[in-house]
């Protein structure tokens, strides 16, 4: 066996990926990705991410409607190359009567992750990687909104430290966000940078198998 045969290279992604996870910056070019995620979402799990089950229709809209120049949207990628979570980081104006924050605007985050994918902490990996973000962009207020039944996002959000309210079957927490410093700067750009590194490698990986698809004898491993 070659030192580089993508057998080889594909067996020892699928190892890594087990094991960590990556949260990278989505991009425009991953919008249909976005899409095929949503849309794999089961009906309760459509409930628990937008509050109400949406149909594949308004689920197309929103990703349609999703502005990658003013929100920013994570993603893990698994070792098939598809997105088995999506963190939103969507910003908006701080409201007249927002007695929490002085700054000029706050973030909400809303956090999906696939059935095969749960019990991995990607959940909270994605909490994790909007809230530093929110740091270094200058915002100190990140809000969260989730029905109450949503057990798994309000632990993630029970852990963060965030405060919340309940109030008819529903749930809001916000979380106050410390000022940027050096580390949290140097922080977000490394974990990026792997994440990028890690999606580069699993997209020449999932090539790979393409080609060994091809060959005689040989099934596509990347499905």
């Amino acid at each position: 066996m070659f030192p580089e045969d993508p057998k080889h290279l594909l067996d020892a992604s699928k190892k890594t990926s087990k094991s960590t996870v990556f949260v990278k910056e989505l991009s425009e070019k991953d919008r249909h990705r976005i899409l095929r995620h949503f849309l794999g979402l089961e009906e309760s799990d459509r409930l628990l991410r937008f509050g109400t089950y949406l149909p594949d229709a308004m689920i197309e809209k929103y990703v349609d409607g999703i502005d990658f120049s003013r929100d920013k949207v994570f993603g893990v990628i698994s070792h098939h190359f598809r997105i088995v979570g999506v963190g939103h980081l969507a910003y908006a104006p701080r409201a007249e009567n927002d007695d929490v924050t002085d700054k000029d605007k706050v973030a909400e985050f809303g956090v999906s992750v696939s059935k095969i994918a749960r019990g991995k902490g990607i959940g909270s990996k994605l909490f994790e990687r909007g809230a530093i973000h929110c740091r270094n962009d200058d915002v100190d207020t990140l809000y969260m909104h989730c029905l109450s039944s949503n057990q798994t996002m309000i632990h993630i959000a029970k852990k963060a430290g965030m405060e919340i309210h309940r109030e008819y079957g529903e749930a809001d927490a916000y979380l106050k966000i410390l000022p940027a410093d050096a580390v949290s700067v140097l922080k977000e750009a490394m974990q990026e940078q792997v994440a990028a590194i890690d999606y580069t490698i699993k997209a020449n990986t999932r090539a790979a198998a393409k080609w060994l698809s091809h060959l005689p004898g040989m099934k596509d491993s990347s499905k």
